[in-house]
C-alpha cells in the first residue's frame, strides 16, 4: 500500500512540474495598447473618444462622398480584417473602419457590456462623432449582426446593406452543430478563463484562425501574429469571455421590416455558421441576394477580399 502512495505521490508531483513547464513556456501576460500601436496602428489609423474609450479607426477616401461605406469586424477580429476592401474602395468611395470595443486595440468598455444592443449604440456614436448621416453598412460574424440590427435601428440612415457570414440566428437551431475555434471554446470555460488570463500559445490562436478558413494554408505567420496581439491587448480576454456569455442569438423578427438593398455574402465551407443561416438570411430580407463563394471559410471577405469586393463594388454600382 506505502507503494501505492508513493508512486501516486510521484505520478502527481510530475503533473505539477509538468504544468508549471507548460505555463512557463505559454506565459502571455496582458500588453498595453501603447506596446502595440507601433505595429498595428501606423497611418491611416487614427484613435476617437467614444464613452470613454479611445477607438482605434480608420477613415479613408474621398471625404464628398455622400454615402461612406462603414465596415464592422467579427469576434476577436480588427479593423484589419477589412483590409482588402478597403483598399480596393477608398479610390472611389468614404471608407471607415474602427475596432469593436471589447476586441483589438479599442479595448474593453467600462460597462463590461458586449451586447448588440451595446454594439448598436456604439455604432451610432461613432458615425455621429464623425458627422455621417448615411452609409451604407456591411459586416462580418458578430459585426454582421450588429450590421443587420443598426439597419433595423436607423432605417432612415442605412442605405444598403452587406452581411458577411452574419451572426443572429439561434446556433442551436442549425442542422448540424457549429464548430467553434479552439480559443472560443477556451473563452466558453469559465473554469478555464483564470487561466487564459496569463496563458495563449500561439498553437491555439493559429488552430483558432485556421479553423475560418476555408484554405488554411492562407494562413500566415504574420495573420497569427495579428491575432494573438489583438487579442494579448490589456483587457481583451476577460471582455471576450464575458461576449461568449451574451449569446449570438439575436431578434431575428426585425429582418422581415428592412426595405433596404441588401447583399449577403457565404463562404460554403464555414464551419462556424453554415450556410443554411445564410439562406435564411436571404428568406427574411425581401429582396436581398445571396452570393456563395463554395471553396472560402468564414471570413471570405479576409481569405479572398478580390473575388468578394468585387461582387460588393457590383452591388454598388461601381
Amino acid at each position: 500500500m506505502r507503494l501505492f502512495f508513493r508512486s501516486l505521490l510521484f505520478f502527481i508531483a510530475a503533473l505539477l512540474v509538468l504544468a508549471a513547464v507548460a505555463l512557463v513556456a505559454t506565459w502571455a501576460p496582458d500588453q498595453p495598447v501603447e506596446a502595440l500601436k507601433p505595429r498595428w496602428a501606423q497611418p491611416p489609423s487614427q484613435f476617437i473618444t467614444i464613452d470613454g474609450m479611445q477607438v482605434h479607426l480608420r477613415d479613408e477616401g474621398p471625404r464628398d462622398d455622400p454615402l461612406p461605406i462603414v465596415l464592422i469586424h467579427g469576434t476577436s477580429a480588427s479593423l484589419h480584417t477589412w483590409e482588402g476592401w478597403a483598399a480596393a474602395l477608398r479610390g472611389q468611395r468614404r471608407v471607415i473602419r474602427f475596432d469593436l470595443p471589447g476586441f483589438a486595440l479599442t479595448g474593453p468598455n467600462r460597462q463590461n457590456d458586449y451586447s448588440v444592443e451595446a454594439y448598436v449604440r456604439f455604432v451610432t456614436a461613432v458615425v455621429d462623432q464623425l458627422g455621417v448621416q448615411r452609409f451604407v453598412l456591411a459586416g462580418n460574424s458578430l459585426g454582421g449582426q450588429v450590421a443587420w440590427a443598426t439597419a433595423v435601428a436607423l432605417p432612415q440612415r442605412v442605405a444598403r446593406l452587406v452581411l458577411v457570414d452574419a451572426s443572429g440566428y439561434s446556433p442551436e437551431s442549425a442542422s448540424v452543430p457549429p464548430s467553434l475555434p479552439l480559443g472560443f471554446r477556451i473563452a466558453r470555460m469559465p473554469a478555464l478563463r483564470v487561466l487564459t488570463q496569463y496563458t495563449l500559445p500561439r498553437s491555439i490562436v493559429e488552430k483558432s484562425v485556421r479553423n475560418v478558413y476555408g484554405d488554411p494554408s492562407k494562413v500566415t505567420p504574420e495573420l497569427v501574429d495579428l491575432y494573438r496581439d489583438m487579442t494579448l491587448r490589456a483587457g481583451n480576454r476577460q471582455a471576450l469571455g464575458r461576449r461568449m456569455d451574451q449569446g449570438y442569438s439575436g431578434e431575428v423578427a426585425g429582418l422581415k421590416t428592412l426595405a433596404i438593398p441588401t447583399l449577403i455574402l457565404w463562404g460554403g465551407q464555414d464551419r462556424l455558421i453554415p450556410l443554411e443561416f445564410g439562406q435564411r438570411f436571404a428568406r427574411d430580407i425581401t429582396g436581398s441576394r445571396l452570393v456563395v463563394f463554395d471553396e472560402l471559410g468564414h471570413v471570405p471577405h479576409e481569405e479572398d477580399p478580390a473575388r468578394t469586393v468585387a461582387v460588393v463594388k457590383t452591388f454598388l454600382g461601381l
